[in-house]
């Protein structure tokens, strides 16, 4: 069974969480006394796609909730990809992609913070391209829009996101990136 991530990032949070198993559990570590005495740690596992996230760097279990939930939206991002074509691959056809052609500036470059909304969706398909071309970056960037550095600038922003396309090269055979 395939499973696309486009099944599930344009749902509310609401949403999401409804189709979660959410735990409360007391964390341990340091904190001090009223630490151990709430249960304010959160795990959610998205039911499914088999995700699994938890957050427990509050003392507020309501923060600890919100915290899992964006967790859970950027491992779906990160970890499932929707199954594109070639003909889906122009430059044209993705700036007019609502999760990817916002991502980009006036002249196709991606210069997005991890911070910025429109990261995570980006990434996503950043993902979804690299994959199509088996992980060589310089088609990958022609089929993005944007040069082979920029892309290499915008996979190494955040770990995670290095981590996957490393990943996803490996698989193919390549080198990793450095």
């Amino acid at each position: 069974m395939s499973v696309a991530r486009s099944q599930w990032t344009p749902l509310t949070d609401e949403q999401l969480l409804a189709q979660c198993e959410v735990d409360t559990y007391r964390a341990s570590g340091p904190g001090g006394q009223k630490r151990n005495k709430t249960s304010s740690a959160v795990r959610l596992r998205h039911l499914p796609s088999g995700m699994l996230v938890i957050a427990e760097e509050s003392r507020s279990q309501h923060e600890n909730k919100a915290r899992a939930l964006r967790r859970i939206r950027q491992a779906l991002y990160l970890k499932l990809r929707d199954t594109l074509t070639s003909e889906e691959m122009t430059p044209e056809i993705l700036a007019s992609n609502a999760e990817f052609g916002p991502a980009r500036d006036a002249e196709g470059r991606l210069h997005l913070g991890v911070k910025d909304p429109r990261f995570w969706p980006a990434v996503g398909v950043v993902l979804d391209v690299l994959l199509l071309h088996e992980g060589r970056l310089s088609e990958a960037a022609a089929a993005l829009g944007t040069s082979t550095a920029n892309l290499g600038d915008f996979l190494r922003s955040d770990d995670k996101v290095w981590e996957q396309a490393n990943l996803m090269r490996i698989q193919f055979g390549h080198k990793p990136l450095r």
